[in-house]
């Protein structure tokens, strides 16, 4: 091999030797945190080794579900529940849409409006629903109200966030050409952006909807109203034929929402 064709032979790396370490630095410390979250939690081996039992005579005791719960408690709690989810959606609508229009940078070009929605929208994820919950139930007082508040307020992140992705996404095409026509922002939004957002607004709030159901299903465990009443009310009484009638409510219920959704999403959307 002479020394012009050595000088052109390279040999491949798929990873350079900054990568490799940055990758082998990257698994040492997932495995200090694992370890390190196995030592924090505390597994009592003597509980872990009982487990198994423990969840066969917990079965034993759910069964037979006693059917008559359902029909005194918990058909009204199921009732309540959907009352929250869906009204929870409804009144986010009302803080996510204005903030997703101040959200988004190519409908509202002010840097500092920008900022705030965003940082109302993390505000609202960043807490959760059951915290929602609390704060609403020392206000407001236990009961469908501070279930319904606590369910809009964790909602506008989501929703907010996703609608001005959405808008931001929105083709300038049609929204120069009714610029240029000198139809006013009003407009604007209305013949421009929304046909184009549309869609995936109605798919975010369809969506939110299905979670709304799952998350209202607990609220009742901090006294914020709906199913998770019934719930607390035979888990604090050890009614685990009670409690049996309630989880398969609940599961049933989250799969039939999450069919009913589907559906939608399939023929409207």
């Amino acid at each position: 091999m002479s020394a012009a064709t050595a000088s052109l032979h390279h040999e491949w790396h798929r990873f350079s030797l900054p990568q490799k370490l940055a990758r082998y630095a990257l698994y040492l410390l997932t495995v200090i945190a694992v370890v390190w979250s196995f030592r924090t939690i505390e597994i009592i081996p003597e509980f872990l080794y009982d487990s198994p039992a423990q969840i066969a005579d917990l079965f034993v005791r759910m069964w037979p579900m006693d059917w008559n719960y359902f029909f005194a408690e918990v058909w009204k709690a199921l009732v309540e529940t959907l009352h929250i989810a869906t009204l929870g959606t409804i009144l986010s609508l009302a803080f996510a849409i204005p903030l997703g229009f101040m959200a988004a940078r190519n409908l509202t070009p002010l840097p500092a409006l920008n900022l705030l929605g965003h940082f109302l929208f993390v505000t609202s994820r960043s807490v959760n629903s059951l915290v929602w919950a609390l704060l609403f139930v020392a206000i407001f007082g236990p009961g469908p109200l501070a279930g319904t508040l606590a369910i809009a307020f964790r909602s506008i992140g989501f929703v907010g966030k996703l609608f001005a992705e959405a808008i931001e996404e929105a083709h300038r095409g049609p929204i120069e050409a009714l610029t240029a026509a000198g139809a006013p922002v009003p407009s604007q939004i209305v013949m421009g952006y929304w046909p184009q957002v549309r869609p995936a607004f109605w798919s975010i709030v369809l969506f939110r909807w299905d979670i709304n159901i799952r998350e209202s299903a607990v609220l009742g465990l901090v006294g914020a109203g709906g199913i998770g009443v019934a719930l607390d009310s035979a888990l604090s009484l050890l009614y685990w034929d009670q409690v049996s009638v309630v989880l398969l409510t609940i599961f049933v219920v989250v799969i039939l929402a999450e069919l009913v959704v589907t559906t939608i999403r399939k023929r409207v959307l």
